[in-house]
């Protein structure tokens, strides 16, 4: 018996009407349905803004989960469901708008919310190794000026270094850069790369 797939879409665009990466992802994800009507689909949209990393944080993720004070659990618990949401997924999908060459810092604080040692990497004498093996993942980048893995993208690379130290390596980049210039013809290229990404996935 196969089991459905978990979907984890991400979203990080300030704009909720007009953002290309909602407009992609939300196509990927609908390609992905239509592949497996099963799969049950979780949404984080992390774009209105995430808590930072702080003292108190760091304190409570280093003590030991069995001292914790209620006080720790607290500044712990929505971490702990960003990281329950990413264990549980299957395939992960983000969307990454590119804001000044680099990824909306809400995106950045859900990656220091979901990159923790001990739940989802850890340290051993080899070096670093990711604990969440076996899933997909796809970013959606869009773009207005900047091409996709340019020299001067700093957010592809970075996000693929991310999801590989916590174990995913299987990631595929759906690109929907420049589209300042032509945007029709440059959503229908996105909307071909998605299709691509999906068809060549399956």
């Amino acid at each position: 018996m196969t089991t459905a797939k978990t979907i984890l879409k991400i979203d990080a665009s300030a704009r909720k009407a007009g953002s290309m990466t909602r407009e992609m992802t939300d196509t990927l994800v609908a390609r992905l349905l239509a592949s497996d009507a099963d799969a049950r689909v979780l949404t984080r949209d992390v774009s209105a803004g995430l808590p930072i990393v702080d003292e108190a944080w760091i304190a409570a993720n280093f003590t030991d989960p069995a001292e914790r004070t209620p006080e720790q659990k607290l500044k712990l618990a929505l971490s702990d469901t960003l990281v329950a949401e990413l264990k549980s997924a299957d395939v992960v999908v983000i969307a990454a708008p590119l804001y000044n060459f680099g990824i909306p810092s809400s995106l950045k604080a859900w990656v220091d919310m979901i990159a923790r040692a001990r739940e989802t990497f850890r340290y051993t004498e080899a070096g670093p190794e990711g604990l969440l093996k076996g899933k997909k993942a796809y970013l959606v980048v869009a773009t207005g000026g900047t091409p996709v893995n340019s020299p001067v993208d700093f957010a592809t690379p970075y996000l693929k270094h991310v999801l590989a130290f916590v174990g995913i390596t299987d990631v595929q980049v759906v690109a929907a850069d420049l589209y300042s210039t032509d945007v029709e013809a440059k959503r229908a290229a996105a909307r071909a790369a998605v299709e691509q990404a999906v068809s060549s996935a399956a």
